[in-house]
């Protein structure tokens, strides 16, 4: 319990560092997580406590750093002792950095939570015998307000609902709280909590759930929606207070609650005419939404500039073990449409996903390469992202894999290791780990090179000739600016991926991966 004799508390929520520069390191210091903003706002709004937020990838702005990377808590727990301290758990590949946190806040006192979507499961007691105290079980803005009043003293624990916590070495676990439906008794989520980020892009969102069930995915449950009305508000407050510009809408499929979806677009194209501002957006979206003409159309209008979209891979055998209800040849006829109304189009894929007991598929390294590759030129896609498959805690594939006993022992090729990045599973023949990460590599690599760097001055050279499209300036601009971004945006891919080679040899993974192949099946 708490010291009853203090007036007021502080809460303390962080959302831990990656464990390595990895591709996403540089577009997660222009933005964080809204899960932990929306948990330190619902806590703010408590009478006697005060909350603040730490993301230990965004400490642009005065931030205390250590040299090894991430936050020094030691100095921010002399500057501001927190009471209570709040872990971020929605990336598995930064939990080992948490526990690392977790176990210094307990040793100086504070009663620490953690949650996320990497705690179901074998992972709720991991996290209980790893410097956790409770452990909250699905969305938390309601549950950590009830939580904070029983360590205050003021409520009895085990009726919270939603929550795990050891009780004489035993785990106590909660009745399951109802996710929740009713967003607009939820206050907007401060952004001014995050202390020291340096927030280019903010994130935003309206839907929680998704209904396609994909076998590797961690989101499930039908798709709960805020009103547009409330999400136009969130935009509007981060406009007109923070002097916001990009967002990233983070529901995994735009497009749900369609006429929903429709008129808010319709609504955010009328405020922004109204200020006189073009903002810019980029949403995830299904490529079948290409069928949905009025959709697309309120979307550009809206100023939806970019659009990711979940490829997972251009062969069939794949896509439909992923439960993917799409062709190839569907795929590209699609993604024409995308283009055609003026979208960037940013493509994500899976490369070797594992097949399912009983279907008989394989194919080489080389000729998975020749596929990507082939593909992703017909597609002309604008920037892509190739990742090994993860068999995340809670989902389906992860359940597969361990029950064909292919998933690489954790003591070896641990969580820090599920990023995507990294092979942590035996894959199918004949394909071998190392030639599945390679392979995604070279991929990448063939597509982010640094001869882009060249063709930036070029593109340059060439704008001048914006003066003959003076009868249509916005035709011209577009035939301009999509060149000139995508060369900017490949040549800083090429960077990346040589700072990422650079730490990838230091780390010596392939060592550690040798000897997790005696111990596959061994998950603990």
């Amino acid at each position: 319990m708490l010291d009853r004799a203090k007036k007021r508390y502080r809460f303390r929520v962080i959302a831990p560092a990656y464990p390595a520069f990895n591709i996403y390191s540089n577009i997660a210091s222009k933005t964080t997580a809204l899960g932990p903003v929306y948990v330190a706002t619902a806590v703010n709004k408590m009478n006697n406590w005060d909350a603040e937020m730490i993301d230990e990838n965004n400490l642009r702005r005065y931030g205390p750093k250590r040299k090894q990377g991430g936050a020094d808590h030691e100095f921010l727990q002399q500057q501001r002792p927190a009471d209570v301290v709040g872990f971020y758990g929605g990336l598995t590949s930064t939990i080992p950095r948490l526990y690392e946190i977790a176990l210094f806040y307990k040793s100086k006192g504070a009663v620490t939570i953690a949650g996320g979507q990497h705690f179901v499961g074998e992972n709720i007691i991991e996290a209980l015998t790893h410097g956790i105290d409770y452990v909250v079980i699905g969305e938390g803005e309601e549950t950590v307000k009830e939580l904070l009043e029983g360590i205050e003293g003021r409520r009895d624990i085990a009726q919270v609902r939603g929550i795990a916590f050891l009780r004489n070495r035993e785990m106590i676990t909660t009745h399951p709280r109802v996710p929740l439906s009713d967003f607009d008794k939820l206050p907007m989520p401060n952004f001014s909590l995050v202390r020291y980020a340096k927030i280019k892009i903010y994130p935003v969102e309206r839907i929680r759930g998704c209904g396609m069930d994909c076998e590797f995915c961690t989101v499930k449950g039908k798709p709960r929606a805020a009103c547009p009305e409330r999400f136009l508000e969130q935009i509007r407050l981060l406009v007109e207070t923070r002097d916001a510009r990009h967002f990233f809408i983070v529901d995994d499929l735009f497009g749900q609650h369609r006429d929903d979806t429709i008129q808010f677009c319709y609504k955010l194209r009328d405020y922004q005419r109204q200020i006189r501002l073009r903002l810019d957006f980029t949403a995830q979206i299904r490529l079948d939404k290409a069928k949905d003409s009025e959709l697309l159309l309120s979307m550009r209008q809206a100023g939806i500039n970019t659009v990711a979209i979940g490829f997972e891979s251009p062969i069939a055998e794949e896509l439909k073990a992923m439960n993917k209800l799409i062709k190839p040849e569907d795929m590209l006829s699609f993604t024409k449409i995308f283009h055609k109304y003026g979208f960037l189009v940013h493509g994500m894929f899976i490369f070797g996903y594992p097949m399912p007991e009983g279907v008989s598929f394989k194919m080489t390294a080389q000729e998975r390469v020749k596929r990507y590759r082939q593909f992703i030129r017909r597609a002309r896609l604008d920037t892509i992202q190739i990742l090994n498959p993860i068999p995340l805690p809670g989902t389906q594939l992860r359940e597969r894999l361990k029950r064909q006993k292919r998933v690489y022992a954790l003591q070896e090729v641990g969580w820090e290791y599920y990023d995507g990045n990294f092979p942590i599973f035996e894959p199918d023949a004949p394909l071998s780990a190392e030639e599945m990460q390679l392979s995604a590599r070279k991929i990448m690599a063939s597509f982010y090179q640094f001869q882009y760097f060249f063709k930036i001055g070029l593109n340059i050279l060439l704008f001048p000739g914006l003066i003959f499209f003076l009868t249509n300036i916005k035709l011209g601009w577009r035939k301009w600016y999509r060149p000139w971004r995508n060369d900017l945006v490949r040549f800083m891919g090429w960077i990346i991926m040589k700072e990422w080679n650079m730490n990838f040899k230091k780390d010596r993974f392939f060592e550690k991966l040798q000897s997790a192949r005696g111990q596959v099946g061994h998950i603990h």
